[in-house]
Order: structure tokens, then sequence, then C-alpha cells
């Protein structure tokens, strides 16, 4: 477990759990930060259904579906996941904070631009020639649509990195972990998020050699 340092009483959890000793998961962050693959790892470390947001969103033939529509659906994923879930995309728009508030913790992968921009290339690239999943069932990537549409997803992660920062920033000042608060910032080059993940595998051994299983509970946090 990570200390929050000098000033700060606190001794956090890799992940804080609710009292019952599940774990709600928000991971938030530009598109392109690494959120479904490391939504999808954690997912399978702790048990529990992985919610991509993209997939519920987006329909067939790029179509997208009304707000009430799409709350609604969410929902239905979220209650259908009652031992807990990791769910992984932003959509605040649409979905206001119905997500965050029922998280138990929220993570926010902040990478420098310059390390994950490459690698949402290559992705889009591998999804235009047909050799990686699409961002949703009946949504193939097209040469018009990646390169020639202000909808590409590779300029939206361009203009949006510092928008998405500066709000989650914002966000994270008032709820940060080390303040208290269930929202936690990964940045750097890889080795914080390799280190977390270590961390969270080990939270999780302890807990089953102690016969606790994954989840936390209230005393987690110590003082």
């Amino acid at each position: 477990m990570a200390s929050a340092g000098s000033t700060n009483s606190l001794v956090v959890p890799p992940l804080r759990g609710d009292a019952r000793g599940q774990y709600r998961v928000h991971i938030v962050g530009n598109s392109g930060a690494g959120k479904s693959t490391l939504g999808k790892e954690l997912a399978a470390l702790l048990g529990v259904p992985f919610i991509a947001l993209d997939s519920l969103f987006w329909q067939p033939g790029w179509k997208q579906p009304s707000a009430p529509e799409f709350r609604e659906t969410v929902q239905k994923a979220l209650d259908q996941a009652d031992k807990g879930w990791v769910v992984d995309g932003n959509f605040n728009a649409r979905l206001g904070t119905m997500i965050s508030e029922a998280a138990t913790d929220i993570i926010w992968l902040d990478p420098p631009l310059v390390l994950y921009f490459p690698r949402l290339c290559l992705r889009t690239i591998l999804r235009l020639l047909g050799l990686a999943p699409p961002c949703a069932p009946g949504c193939p990537e097209s040469f018009k649509g990646i390169f020639l549409s202000s909808d590409s997803i590779l300029w939206f992660s361009l203009s949006m990195h510092w928008k998405v920062r500066k709000a989650q920033m914002q966000a994270y000042q008032i709820d940060s972990v080390w303040g208290g608060g269930n929202r936690r910032r990964i940045g750097g080059w890889g080795g914080e998020l390799r280190d977390w993940k270590r961390d969270v595998e080990e939270m999780i051994r302890a807990r089953g050699a102690s016969g606790t299983g994954a989840g936390g509970d209230e005393d987690s946090i110590g003082r």
C-alpha cells in the first residue's frame, strides 16, 4: 500500500472498495490512454464484469442512441453486475455523474500524449485492416473516417488531450485519494501504472490468504 507522505496520515490502498468488500471501478482518461486495456486486466483480477461504455453507446453503423436510451442501457449493465464492476469511458455529457457516484474507485489514466498517441494510431490502423476488434460491434473503421473526417478518433484524441487533463485535474484536486477521496491519478511513462497493478495484485493475494477475498472493508484505510 502507498503512503501519501509526511503531510498526510492516510495510508491508501491501491483500491478502496466498499464495506461489503466489493469494487466498482471507473477508469477515465483521454481516448487512447489505455482505459480498455487496464479495465480488462483489472476486471479479471477482481473477478467482476468489464463494461466498456463505447460498446454500449455505439450502435451498428456508428449510430448513436439518445441520452435517455444510453443511460437506461448503462444502468441495466451496472445493475446486472451486482458483485462489482469495472467501467471504462467518460461520456459525462450524456451520463452525468451516474457512474462516478456509484464508483468506489475512480482511476484517471494520464500518460504523456507522446506515449499513448502512437499506440492509438497503431490500434486504429489495425482496426482499419481488420486485425483488431472494432470499437463496438458493427462499427468498422474507414479510411475516410480516420483521416478525412472531423470526427476522426485521432483528431479527437489530439484535440481533447489538454481539455480532458484540465477537467480531470480539477476533479482530482477535489476528490484525490490523498485527501480522503476516491480518485487516483496514474501518469508517467508506465512505471507508475506497473507499480499500481502490482499493489492491486498483492492486495488481492493478501486478502485471499486472510480469507476475506478480493474485497476491502471500512477499515482498509489506515490512519
